[in-house]
């Protein structure tokens, strides 16, 4: 099977942010979809290794901010190659509040929506949250931004000068001629099968 396959699937990129004992976090997901419109809700499916998905378990809220084709490659190293178990991700980073108390972020982004779950459903490595929409608001006429724009437009490019097998998603790169099938990539948390050899 060609892998590739899944990265002409149409997702868009989002700033997912909780707050669970006072402490505010965030990281890149690209699993948001509206499932229904009356009533109002959406999914979200989270990694279960992110430490925001252990405040969405705990908390039963977060927020989604929809980044646009203006955001830079900053914003996603700043959320998803570093973890808020490590770092304080809001600590100088520009953010405003909705009506839930939870961060969301204007810079590169051109709306946000808040979600309350209703449900979660275990898949494994990840868990799928359905939540109702209870707060957004749209504030740039910008479009948003695609995974694919974001490989072609964004992500910068590896380090021509390296050696080894650099992760599709995220741009690590593994060192080394053989890369163990079982690797999980430390920044995206995505398996082997979404590395190629530089």
């Amino acid at each position: 099977m060609d892998n590739n396959v899944m990265f002409k699937i149409s997702y868009g990129l989002y700033v997912l942010t909780a707050k669970d004992d006072g402490k505010l976090n965030g990281c890149i997901v690209n699993t948001l979809q509206q499932v229904t419109t009356s009533p109002n809700r959406i999914s979200i499916t989270v990694n279960k290794d992110n430490f925001t998905h252990d405040m969405i378990v705990a908390s039963g809220e977060f927020n989604v901010s929809i980044l646009s084709e203006k955001v830079k490659f900053n914003t996603f190293k700043h959320f998803g190659f570093q973890s808020g178990r490590d770092v304080d991700k809001f600590a100088d980073f520009p953010m405003e509040k909705s009506e839930n108390d939870l961060p969301y972020i204007t810079h590169g982004s051109n709306g946000f929506i808040s979600g309350k779950v209703i449900s979660k459903t275990d898949l494994g490595t990840h868990t799928m949250f359905i939540a109702d929409v209870v707060d957004g608001k749209v504030f740039a006429e910008d479009n948003s931004v695609t995974y694919d724009y974001y490989h072609k437009n964004i992500k910068e490019a590896p380090n021509s000068k390296s050696k080894g097998w650099v992760c599709k998603i995220c741009g690590y790169v593994y060192e080394g001629d053989d890369l163990p099938p079982d690797f999980i990539c430390p920044l995206c948390k995505h398996g082997a099968a979404d590395f190629e050899k530089l």
